[in-house]
């Protein structure tokens, strides 16, 4: 097996499917996981010739450390692991119930943690790999509250990658990791949202363009030829983490204002 290899979560859409279809499109093999399998059959029939399905529930250690071996079985190797796959909320942090809490920390948080546990071990092994934990802006920045630990899900993600790529880079200097962080995207997340997506002012008036998942896989693939720590995949989203950061008293009372 010469062609390289990767594995993405969350590949029946948006985001997940639209890289797929881009890997595939470049001659990579591709194995798609996430539950629904009908959604999975379709993406794979779009991704080119050589791709494998494996129906995944992410928030389970098991179907994640399975999801490795039949990788390795097909394919004989991994190049690169993308943790996608994520589900926002609609709920503020006044809102939330431990139900609530459990579901959206699983999906968001914990998957990243099994698929990094899968995985990691074999690039270690072979000294060489990619890791991509997909997190969110919101994980930097105080914008859509509603989004309460959705947003609190991928801040962990967001600290979690940073200290296994600084440990990786002392010991394993091969492997690569790193974290991307989409703004708005046009895709299913919104209507997917737990409690579904309420309607604000200051996040629709925003200014902030959304991207289509086309584009943001287009990055996706601009980092997996040319590996860095972290990607923005809209200035904007960087732009508005740096004055944040420079100020937030001022930052929270402008988004207060609004």
């Amino acid at each position: 097996m010469d062609r390289k290899v990767i594995v993405v979560t969350g590949a029946s859409s948006g985001i997940g499917a639209a890289l797929c279809k881009k890997m595939g499109a470049e001659g990579w093999c591709v194995v798609l996981a996430a539950r629904r399998l009908a959604e999975l059959k379709k993406t794979a029939a779009a991704s080119g010739t050589c791709t494998l399905i494996v129906p995944t529930d992410v928030t389970k250690k098991s179907d994640m450390d399975h999801l490795k071996k039949k990788a390795l079985e097909k394919f004989g190797r991994i190049d690169v692991w993308v943790n996608n796959a994520g589900r926002g909320i609609g709920r503020r942090v006044t809102e939330l119930t431990e139900q609530d809490i459990d579901e959206i920390m699983g999906v968001n948080f914990k998957s990243v943690f099994f698929g990094i546990q899968a995985v990691v071990p074999y690039f270690m092994e072979h000294g060489s790999g990619h890791i991509i934990n997909i997190s969110s802006f919101l994980g930097r920045v105080p914008f859509a509250t509603f989004r309460s630990v959705y947003n609190a899900a991928k801040s962990a993600v967001n600290t979690l990658t940073a200290n296994l790529r600084v440990d990786l880079r002392h010991s394993h200097p091969g492997i690569k990791v790193s974290l991307v962080m989409p703004g708005m995207v046009t895709s299913e997340f919104q209507k997917n949202a737990l409690h579904g997506t309420p309607q604000v002012p200051h996040v629709t008036n925003s200014g902030m363009k959304p991207q289509t998942s086309e584009e943001v896989a287009d990055m996706l693939f601009e980092l997996i030829k040319h590996p860095r720590p972290e990607l923005y995949t809209n200035s904007a989203s960087a732009e508005m983490a740096k004055r944040y950061y420079e100020d937030v008293a001022a930052f929270e009372e402008a988004q207060f204002n609004r």
